[in-house]
Order: C-alpha cells, then structure tokens, then sequence
C-alpha cells in the first residue's frame, strides 16, 4: 500500500527536495494534501503535477489566485484557506505521513495537529521543538506518534544512534556531535561581519536554503537551535550536545560512546538523503543523490566554533538551559531580527544584539499550553519590535 503524504510547506527547499523524492517512487506515495505561502504559481504547478486533495494557503486572496491557476488546467484540487485548515490536513484519517516543513513559529499548530493525531511526522520545522519541547513530547507519546528527523544533522544521528537507545536510555552514547559548516563567514570577526549584506549573508557556501534559514546559518543561531532540537529529540542535555564546525558538510553529525567509538553518517549535502531515509523508514530507498566520492573528496576539516564572534550560539545553549519559555522566546526575537535585517532596518550583527536584549530583558515562566507557548512568542515579538525601532531612530 501507498503512504498518503500531507507536506506542509510544499514550495520551500525541503518541500520542492520532498516532492522529487516522492516522484521517484509513485508506486510508494500519493500526495494527500500541499500547503505554501505566497509562491501561489510554484504551489498551482505542483497540484497541477501531483494532483493532491487539497491545497492549503493562508491568505484569501492568494487563494483566489491558486484556485484560478488550478481551475484553468483543469486540475480538482480543492483550495483551502487559514490555519485551521493547515491542522485538518496535517491530522485527516486518510494520512499516513506528514512533512512539517513550514519554517518557523508558524508551523506550530500543524505540526502539533499532526503529532496529536498519532501521524508519522516526518521533522524539518524545528521551531515546534523548540517553542514547546515539552508540550510536544508528551504529546508524542500520548498519540504513539513516530517522529522521524529531517535535519541533515538530527537525522544523521538518529540513523547512528543504537537500537537500544531508547529502550535502556543511552546505549552507552556519552555525547551528541552536530557538525556545523561555519556558514559564508567562517573565520570572521564581528567588525567585519557589521557592513554584509542579506544577499552575502544567505550565499551559503554549501546548502541550498530559504533565506531565513541561511541568515540563522550565518549568525549560528540555526545550529544553537539544532541544539535545542536535538535535546528533545534524543533526551539529551545540552551540556553533552557539542557542535563541531566542518567546512565540507561530508559529516553531517557524529555520535560518542563510552568505549570511545565515534559514529558518523557521511553524505553530500543534499537534504534529499535525510527525507528518502525519513520516508523509507525502516527500510532504505534511492534518494537521487549521487554516491559519495571519498578519494575525490581527499580532506576533511573540523574546527571548535567561535562563540565570541558569533554569539547566538551561546546565547541557544543558555536558553536551553533556562528552560520554560526562554527557547520560545530566543526562537520569537531572532525571527524578528531576521527578518529586520533582510529589510535592511538594521546590520547583521545587531541581529545578536537584539536577541541578546530581550533574552535579558525577559521574563522567563513555565508555558503549560500551547496557548501560553504562543503568548510568550507574542510578547517576545513585540518587544523585539520595539526595540529595533529604538535601533533604527
């Protein structure tokens, strides 16, 4: 039998990488349902070529756009519209699979929807970790939902982890290693790094990434929230979560045991590996990725990572050990100066300084629902909002 996939963030880099899997194996999947933002063309070109139930967007008029590209190549897709509905998709009982690929904050509620339904959740929205780790754990084993990693690096250590793991709460694993590239501006200081551009800052030097993904790989706030993430996700303290930077991206994580062994999955970077093995799981499919050239490759380097020039990556590993609402609210401010600084309204390195302010200025607290969750979030907003006009003045 077919898996019936619901992806959620269909015309983002993991959707368009999941999406070219899938078509490689249709007698394995049928695409149930596909959701986008505002590339309304690229999400009309998909339904037209998978022919999914139902596609999802937030914006009415967005939709009455899609419906009329959908309607003119005669295509049946139904077209739905708001967050409520992004949730009925992600939890209908005609899905197999959901692929949470919805970046940030906003794709809380859909991936939670799918976890409580009890859905094999496949996990590129790392922020749903991340804002609610608690919440969403238990979750996961109130529904017996089977979450698999999507993260290069969350699931290079998921397929290096042992089968005990779970079953005797280590396996003798003693540490996590997740690999970093160091983004396009390893080795720099922060006066050099205060006068880049967003169009310098998401040149990644090896991954092919939205925007705001590849501004958080430059800042290292993407790895420092990996770390968050894969605390969750592995029961794992961040004290034994070290990130190594390796400019090649061959390595896309390692695990330690105690005997001293050191296991590590090797790959190129291509993020269609980790969601040909999330979608094949247990059992291992072609992924269209070519073969790994290890004699062509010749060297690989690993480095310790500079936290005083890119301090974002400390400040993830405090709000993780805070606990409570303080990665929500870390989470909620970088998204906030991200997205400033893509509208030029202040520097690349004042993206740390913001974030650093509200993270002092906050008032951490204990969320007990996914509605608290979503209130720390919003005040952190709005603070961070605040405090880039006083920027800007």
């Amino acid at each position: 039998m077919r898996q019936t996939i619901t992806l959620l963030g269909a015309t983002g880099t993991i959707g368009v990488n999941t999406l070219d899997v899938i078509e490689r194996h249709p007698d394995r999947f049928e695409v149930f349902a596909l959701s986008g933002h505002r590339q309304f063309q690229r999400l009309a070109q998909q339904c037209i070529r998978h022919q999914p139930r139902y596609a999802v967007v937030l914006d009415a008029q967005i939709a009455l756009k899609l419906s009329a590209l959908l309607s003119a190549a005669a295509c049946t897709t139904e077209v739905l519209v708001g967050t409520q509905a992004l949730c009925d998709v992600a939890s209908d009982p005609c899905v197999d699979t959901v692929m949470a690929a919805i970046v940030g904050a906003a794709g809380l509620g859909s991936t939670m929807a799918a976890v409580r339904a009890g859905k094999k959740l496949l996990l590129a929205n790392k922020e749903s970790l991340v804002m609610a780790g608690t919440l969403f754990m238990q979750a996961v084993v109130e529904s017996g939902s089977m979450v698999l990693p999507i993260d290069s690096e969350h699931n290079a250590i998921f397929q290096c982890l042992p089968v005990s793991y779970a079953d005797d709460h280590r396996g003798g694993v003693s540490k996590l290693l997740l690999s970093a590239s160091g983004g396009p501006f390893r080795g720099w200081d922060r006066d050099r790094m205060r006068g880049v551009t967003p169009a310098e800052a998401c040149a990644h030097p090896q991954w092919a990434m939205g925007d705001k993904i590849s501004v958080d790989s430059a800042t290292m706030m993407n790895k420092g929230l990996e770390v968050i993430e894969a605390g969750w996700l592995f029961d794992m303290p961040a004290s034994k979560i070290d990130v190594v930077i390796h400019p090649q991206s061959i390595i896309h994580s390692m695990v330690q045991y105690v005997d001293g062994s050191v296991l590590a999955q090797l790959g190129h970077p291509d993020m269609r590996t980790p969601i040909a093995h999330a979608l094949a799981w247990p059992e291992r499919m072609a992924s269209g990725v070519e073969d790994l050239d290890l004699v062509a490759l010749s060297r690989l380097d690993f480095a310790a990572p500079d936290e005083r020039n890119f301090p974002c990556l400390a400040m993830a590993y405090g709000a993780a050990k805070a606990g409570g609402d303080a990665p929500a609210v870390l989470n909620a401010a970088n998204e906030i100066a991200v997205q400033a600084f893509l509208d030029l309204r202040i520097d690349f390195t004042e993206i740390a300084e913001v974030v650093e302010h509200i993270m002092n200025e906050y008032r951490f607290s204990e969320p007990e629902s996914l509605a608290a969750v979503e209130e720390s979030d919003a005040r952190a907003r709005v603070m961070s909002v605040a405090r880039i006009d006083r920027i800007e003045r």
